[in-house]
């Protein structure tokens, strides 16, 4: 683990030793609150969005709620990507207290170690986004990120995940695909362990940032991609490079933002503002669902009205896609971590989602009950 190059005179023990040191001379103005004279601490906190991702937003929804109920005592410096470090950078700058936070997926270093990505884009066994968050909080999911990033990969590091993200779209194309066959060859961006999975169908896969995407594909790099949502793809301008849109993919069936913290500024914190800034992402994770409902699905009517061919990705690929999953799953499972992980996911999903599925009516029926005619055959 990188050594932290900080003062042993923390945030915490300056506030209280500097009251011992004061008392005498203070003791007439004891009964005056000391925090109402404090300036704010300032948490540096970098996204891996570009400055116009609508995801931009989203993480400013978690810094009006922890600066709002810390009263002013925190003040989030909120960056885009490239402001301190690059997108795919921010594991190592937190980790190394060059930033106090970052807003991001773990995905990104599944690079440092593929176990990351089962805690975003893993092959989820059925689960769907909200199963897949609820084991992370509940079903022993946040003890094994905090073995694999603490305990195996010695990372000075907090982390916590939010809002559980619809299923990313297989992504824009610029020719129509039927079928398994069709895909292979094509230069495809994705991210994690859905790079492997591609990669295994015949794909040949690029890693880039939101950011680089579109500039790839109008160079040629790249000739398909996903990112992750309406929204953000057509802010890209997916639109003016690709015009055939499938939703609905496994390769990234679930995932969530990450929220990472630097460990030793999590601890020099007061209890009740660390607390504020971990529940902060369990209120901005209910805000995002809301925004992202709201903004994906009113995006995705622009880019129909816009003439994009937007229709479900053919079952045929959905299901080559699960047979490269089990496929994969097997050489992962070498690992004896993984395999960990992966015993707990499916332990989690067997159970939990044999009730989702039971409970649920289908929704579908309501829906062309409704709204007949409205989805497609």
């Amino acid at each position: 683990m990188t050594e932290q190059k900080r003062s042993p005179l923390s945030r915490r023990s300056f506030l209280r030793t500097g009251a011992v040191a004061g008392g005498a001379a203070a003791a007439s103005t004891l009964a005056a609150p000391a925090v109402l004279g404090q300036a704010p601490i300032v948490v540096k906190m970098q996204t891996s969005w570009p400055a116009s991702d609508i995801w931009m937003e989203m993480a400013g929804q978690y810094v009006e709620r922890v600066e709002k109920m810390s009263g002013g005592r925190l003040k989030i410096d909120l960056l885009p990507a490239g402001a301190v470090v690059a997108a795919f950078q921010v594991l190592d700058a937190v980790n190394d207290g060059v930033l106090d936070a970052a807003h991001s997926v773990s995905a990104y270093w599944y690079g440092k170690n593929k176990a990351a990505s089962l805690f975003g884009t893993g092959p989820v066994f059925g689960g769907n986004p909200t199963t897949m968050l609820s084991w992370f909080y509940q079903g022993g999911g946040r003890e094994l990120y905090t073995e694999l990033t603490q305990d195996m990969m010695g990372l000075n590091v907090v982390g916590l995940l939010g809002f559980p993200m619809p299923a990313q779209p297989f992504g824009w194309f610029t020719n129509p695909v039927a079928s398994a066959d069709d895909i292979k060859g094509l230069k495809y961006r994705t991210v994690g362990l859905a790079a492997d999975l591609m990669q295994s169908m015949g794909m040949s896969v690029a890693q880039l940032p939101g950011g680089e995407i579109v500039p790839a594909m109008e160079r040629g790099v790249i000739d398909a991609f996903e990112f992750n949502n309406p929204s953000s793809d057509m802010r890209f301008g997916a639109q003016d490079v690709a015009t055939n849109y499938y939703l609905g993919s496994y390769h990234q069936a679930s995932e969530a933002f990450e929220f990472l913290f630097n460990r030793d500024f999590m601890e020099d914190l007061d209890d009740d503002l660390r607390a504020i800034m971990e529940y902060g992402v369990e209120a901005a994770s209910t805000a995002n669902t809301a925004f992202a409902l709201d903004n994906y699905s009113s995006d995705l009517q622009k880019l129909l009205e816009g003439g994009v061919n937007v229709q479900q990705t053919p079952e045929s690929i959905q299901a080559a896609q699960l047979d490269a999953w089990s496929e994969m799953i097997t050489t992962l499972e070498s690992d004896p971590f993984i395999k960990k992980v992966l015993d707990s996911q499916r332990a989690w999903v067997e159970r939990v989602t044999y009730y989702e599925i039971l409970n649920s009516p289908d929704y579908r029926m309501a829906y062309n009950h409704f709204f007949p005619g409205k989805l497609p055959a």
